[in-house]
């Protein structure tokens, strides 16, 4: 599992072997089983998590009551409750494993020791934040500009995955639509 992770971060940003070595070292495993929780909302979020197989997702209630979906990581994704994480304040977010899932996670500890310790992790966590700015930023671009068609269309475009392996409550969470509405659109696309 630690390969996998070294090959991902050896495509994002230059390092060493002996400071690759040092980051995997921080890493450590863990097996998830379905549904089962990383983080209640109400937590801070001590950890970074990154999916070696299977899918994570962070989701939070809204004022309703529903679980509304923010981001599924699958294979060779990072996921956390970044505001937590960022912040030490109590978390919105729950992190749920959706799939049995084999990942490597690293403390919040751990990983600003490396911030301090090798330079190159720097720019990782930087290329890391902007990805997660821009993905947040276009989801709620289409929030705010898409119907439900135009949703599903983009998310099948960009990102069949979730289509394909998650229930349709799950993909209807992250599209914020009713499952009526995704079961329409589904037989129609």
């Amino acid at each position: 599992m630690k390969e996998q992770l070294a090959d991902y971060i050896q495509n994002k940003i230059t390092v060493s072997a002996e400071e690759l070595e040092i980051v995997l070292s921080y890493f450590k495993q863990l097996k998830l089983k379905k549904n089962e929780l990383l983080l209640l909302q109400g937590q801070i979020s001590q950890q970074t998590f990154f999916v070696c197989t299977g899918c994570l997702r962070i989701y939070f209630n809204t004022e309703s009551g529903q679980e509304a979906t923010r981001y599924f990581a699958f294979e060779n994704q990072f996921a956390t409750a970044l505001v937590s994480f960022i912040t030490s304040e109590a978390s919105e977010e729950f992190i749920q494993a959706v799939e049995t899932s084999e990942i490597l996670y690293i403390s919040h500890s751990d990983f600003h020791f490396l911030l301090e310790t090798i330079p190159a992790w720097e720019k990782f966590y930087r290329l890391y934040l902007e990805k997660a700015y821009v993905n947040n930023t276009n989801r709620l671009m289409s929030f705010l500009t898409q119907d439900a068609a135009e949703k599903y269309k983009q998310l099948l475009a960009e990102n069949p995955d979730i289509v394909k392996r998650l229930p349709n409550k799950l993909v209807a969470s992250y599209l914020n639509i009713s499952q009526e509405t995704l079961s329409r659109l589904k037989s129609k696309i």
